[in-house]
């Protein structure tokens, strides 16, 4: 396997470095705020004292990164990634993020005489630890057959769509009905919390039913208020709504579900949840539905 540098030691990152390692890489890391980077120098990750260093050090280099304006911070031809030696070198973008930015971003790599493959990862943290990963992935075959073997130390499948913005838009498509969907579950058990149903009761029929998704069995203990792992967070689907939300827009597509979903995203942050399991958004839904109606 060829040398591997990763940018981003957030809960994905952290577990892909362990991933990477497991399996023998030669790893480096550097993240914004150096103590996150700790679990991953004490498996036996090197630590880059810079982003132009670990590409200097590496021969693909992977980023998973909060957002666009993340991308842009660490890509950035003064201090960032484009800064360091990049011909020749892979980057794989894994971030969730508009698709307008994955394209100027391989604009701008292909001029340094490097390569990009955006390969977004769908999956949560339980699957990432598993191998388990699906990678959507973009880019010429030559770059994707490239990324593969340092891929597939994580995923369970890699889906190639086409050029380079075809992952990261397939990305907003797997997630946006995901997003959509908790929001009608949260309009559904308000309006039944309404009537005086209890929401174990309802939860328990609606899993039992051809109206839960895959992940509602799992969820169904936080949104009754017991504590876990955050999977992904409020902030997180606030985030990438407001992606898929611009994307669709700039492609001419209406989004008026995404927008009413948005507005409860972001909602469920300003009132200090931002930091929890997406489902946190139903708790927090039915209640201030309750407070308006009842004052």
């Amino acid at each position: 396997m060829e040398r591997i540098g990763l940018v981003g030691l957030g809960r994905m990152g952290t577990v892909l470095a362990g991933r990477l390692l497991a399996a023998g890489a030669a790893l480096t890391v550097w993240n914004r705020t150096p103590q996150r980077a700790e679990a991953s120098v004490a498996q036996g990750a090197a630590l880059a004292q810079s982003l132009p260093d670990l590409v200097a050090s590496s021969d693909i280099v992977l980023t998973i990164v909060t957002d666009d304006d993340a991308i842009a911070a660490v890509y950035n031809a003064d201090d960032g990634l484009l800064a360091g030696p990049a011909a020749g070198k892979l980057f794989v973008e894994m971030s969730t993020v508009r698709t307008r930015t994955i394209e100027r971003l391989g604009v701008d790599i292909v001029a340094r005489g490097a390569a990009l493959v955006d390969a977004p990862l769908s999956g949560s943290v339980g699957p990432a630890r598993q191998g388990q990963l699906l990678a959507l992935v973009g880019g010429a075959a030559q770059d994707v057959s490239r990324a593969e073997p340092v891929l597939m130390t994580f995923c369970r499948r890699i889906a190639h769509l086409g050029p380079t913005g075809s992952g990261t838009t397939m990305k907003l498509v797997l997630n946006l009905p995901m997003a959509i969907y908790w929001q009608g579950l949260a309009e559904a058990l308000a309006l039944g919390s309404q009537f005086g149903l209890e929401l174990s009761a309802m939860l328990e029929l609606i899993v039992d039913s051809q109206a839960a998704i895959g992940a509602l069995r799992s969820k169904a203990p936080t949104i009754l208020g017991e504590q876990g792992e955050v999977a992904f967070d409020v902030t997180g689907v606030r985030k990438d709504l407001l992606a898929m939300i611009e994307t669709g827009q700039s492609m001419g597509v209406p989004m008026p579900a995404a927008s009413a979903a948005l507005v409860s995203f972001m909602g469920a942050t300003a009132a200090g949840h931002g930091s929890k399991d997406l489902a946190a958004l139903i708790p927090h839904y039915v209640a201030a539905v309750r407070s308006t109606t009842t004052r």
